[in-house]
């Protein structure tokens, strides 16, 4: 039986690549694309979006959503990806056009026709708290939430305290996290580290030869030179292609535990830090009007470690 899939993203070089990893694999069926303010503006998100899926052979329907956080104002994320999000690679613009319902619409509507589907969030989550916002009885018609965002009890790759996703809209992570909804989330630190596509891993991508392949290589020329100056790292790190093995593969996460999650909006020193109790001191009545907003909430499953020969797998399937 097909798993249906909805994936909410802000298309950059990344996501490119988890939008191909689903498009391609055996036995998922995406039924929409979002597109949100993020890494790209939108409009260049949703051409990022339409191309990646042309490259594929798919028609997946692909839908636009908002265009600037609830609260926040706008900031984008060139520097690591390119102007174009894709490397500068100069891509030719798609031949599609996106759908003309707007994506909170869109989503809201799938969830009818196929409750119990699988959303993989690789943004901002603006699109996300505004379908709850609209039916917070959402909840019940996701089957899993798999969220690429956080950085659980570690250093942030956009402030020492935050993941770009969350920090970007902490507002919207604030209510997606306490909304109740199965979210299973894959912070950025998991695809640090051995987990990088390394010089080895890319001559391996070269060999496999075919668009899709060198497409995921060239598309992130920009971030394998950003990852270096960011991280140290010598490769190229791919956050919302490891969330999408997490999503296309449960056994991926070889560790996991859960745990209730506070999402830090007040103060811009800690914005979008994702506050991971890890200890479940939240029980405790002493902590109770600290964490109220989420002790009357599941907790939410944090993965802490990654089979990293699986994901890559996973990947190397994707572009052959």
């Amino acid at each position: 039986m097909e798993r249906l899939f909805w994936i909410d993203t802000d298309t950059a070089s990344d996501d490119a690549v988890a939008l191909m990893m689903a498009l391609r694999s055996p036995g998922i069926h995406v039924v929409g694309v979002s597109i949100v303010s993020g890494n790209m503006p939108l409009t260049q998100g949703t051409r990022n979006a339409l191309y990646t899926a042309e490259l594929c052979g798919s028609d997946v329907p692909v839908y636009v959503g908002e265009d600037r956080p609830l609260l926040r104002a706008r900031a984008h994320a060139q520097w690591f990806h390119g102007e174009d999000g894709m490397g500068n690679q100069n891509y030719p613009a798609p031949k599609r056009t996106p759908e003309p319902t707007h994506a909170v619409d869109a989503f809201l509507q799938a969830t009818h026709d196929h409750p119990g589907l699988t959303l993989v969030t690789l943004g901002p989550l603006t699109n996300i708290a505004k379908v709850l916002e609209r039916d917070p009885a959402l909840v019940d018609r996701v089957g899993r939430c798999v969220v690429m965002g956080g950085n659980p009890c570690c250093e942030g790759n956009v402030t020492p305290a935050a993941e770009y996703n969350i920090w970007c809209d902490p507002e919207a992570a604030k209510a997606v996290f306490g909304s109740g909804m199965p979210i299973e989330m894959v912070g950025w630190q998991l695809s640090t580290g051995e987990a990088n596509l390394s010089e080895t891993d890319i001559a391996h991508v070269r060999s496999i030869d075919t668009p899709l392949a060198h497409f995921t290589i060239d598309c992130n020329a920009h971030v394998m030179a950003a990852n270096k100056t960011q991280t140290g790292d010598v490769g190229i790190s791919l956050p919302d292609p490891t969330a999408m093995a997490v999503a296309l593969d449960p056994a991926v996460a070889v560790e996991c535990s859960e745990h209730h999650v506070q999402i830090a909006c007040a103060d811009e020193l800690t914005r979008g830090m994702t506050v991971v109790d890890r200890l479940n001191v939240s029980a405790d009545d002493r902590n109770k009007d600290t964490w109220s907003d989420t002790r009357n909430t599941p907790p939410c499953r944090i993965v802490w470690a990654l089979d990293i020969p699986g994901w890559k797998q996973l990947l190397y399937d994707a572009l052959r």
